[in-house]
C-alpha cells in the first residue's frame, strides 16, 4: 500500500466495478481515499462505491460537460493536486467520458496514471470462447439498422474478433442485423450483466444466440463479439 507522501500530483484514471462492487481493487480504494478531487460521471453513483474514508469533493464530469471541465481539471493537476477520474463502471475514456480530460493533461505534459480495474470488453472477450489473439473494439454502434449492417459488411472478412457494446433497447435488432448480414452460422458471443447476479453469456451461431437472448431477459448492459469467418468452437 502506498503512503501519503508517495502519492504525487497526477490525474489518476481509476477503473471501477462493472457490476460487482467487491471488484473495487485495494489500490483503487486507496487512491480514492487520498486524492484531493474526484471527477465522476454521476456523483450519486460514485458515492455508493467510494471507500468510507474518501472525503474528496466530487466534480461532475460526463458526456454533456466534459469539454468544459477538462481544462479546469488539468489546471488542478498542474497546481499540484491529485485528481481521480472515474466513470459509473469500468475504465474511464473507453466508451465512457474521460478522453478529453486525459488529452488536456497530456497536452500540458502532466502525469496521467492508470489504476487498473474491470473492463467489460476484456471480461467478455476472455470468457467468450472466440479468438483472443487479435480483436477490434467498435464501441457503441450506430442506432440505425442500415448503418449497423454497413459496418458488419465492411468487417465481414476481418481476420480478428469484433467487439462492441449494445443497449437493452436495440440488442435484438442488432442480433438480427448480424444474422442477416453475416449469416445465421457466424459464431458470436452475447454477454449480459457481467459480474452481476443475472450474468448470462451465450456463445453460439448467430441464429441460435439471437433465439437464446430473445427467450431471456434483455435488460442490462450487453457486450457482443463476432468471430472471424469460418471459426467454430
Amino acid at each position: 500500500m502506498q503512503t501519503e507522501e508517495s502519492l504525487p500530483p497526477a490525474l489518476y484514471v481509476v477503473g471501477t466495478p462493472i457490476g460487482n462492487r467487491a471488484e473495487l481493487s485495494p489500490r483503487a480504494a486507496d487512491i480514492l481515499s487520498r486524492v484531493d478531487t474526484i471527477a465522476c460521471e454521476d456523483t450519486r453513483h460514485t458515492r455508493r462505491i467510494l471507500p468510507v474514508d474518501a472525503k474528496a469533493p466530487l466534480i461532475p464530469c460526463h458526456e454533456h460537460n466534459e469539454t468544459a471541465v477538462a481544462p479546469a481539471l488539468a489546471e488542478r493537476v498542474a497546481r499540484g493536486e491529485r485528481v481521480a477520474l472515474v466513470t459509473d463502471a469500468g475504465m474511464p475514456a473507453v466508451s465512457d467520458p474521460g478522453f478529453r480530460v486525459v488529452r488536456a493533461c497530456r497536452a500540458r505534459g502532466l502525469t496521467v496514471t492508470p489504476v487498473s480495474g474491470p473492463c467489460a470488453l476484456v471480461n467478455a472477450l476472455a470468457v467468450s470462447g472466440l479468438p483472443t489473439d487479435a480483436f477490434l473494439f467498435l464501441g457503441f454502434l450506430p442506432p440505425k439498422s442500415t448503418a449497423r449492417r454497413r459496418i458488419f459488411a465492411e468487417h465481414a472478412d476481418a481476420p480478428h474478433t469484433l467487439v462492441f457494446y449494445e443497449s437493452t433497447h436495440r440488442i435484438l435488432k442488432t442480433l438480427a442485423d448480424i444474422e442477416e448480414t453475416l449469416g445465421k452460422d457466424r459464431y458470436i458471443c452475447v454477454a449480459r450483466e457481467l459480474t452481476k447476479r443475472h450474468e448470462t453469456i451465450v456463445t453460439a451461431p448467430a441464429a441460435e444466440a439471437r433465439e437464446a437472448v430473445a427467450r431471456g431477459s434483455q435488460k442490462g448492459e450487453f457486450v457482443v463479439l463476432i468471430a472471424k469467418r469460418d471459426y467454430v468452437l
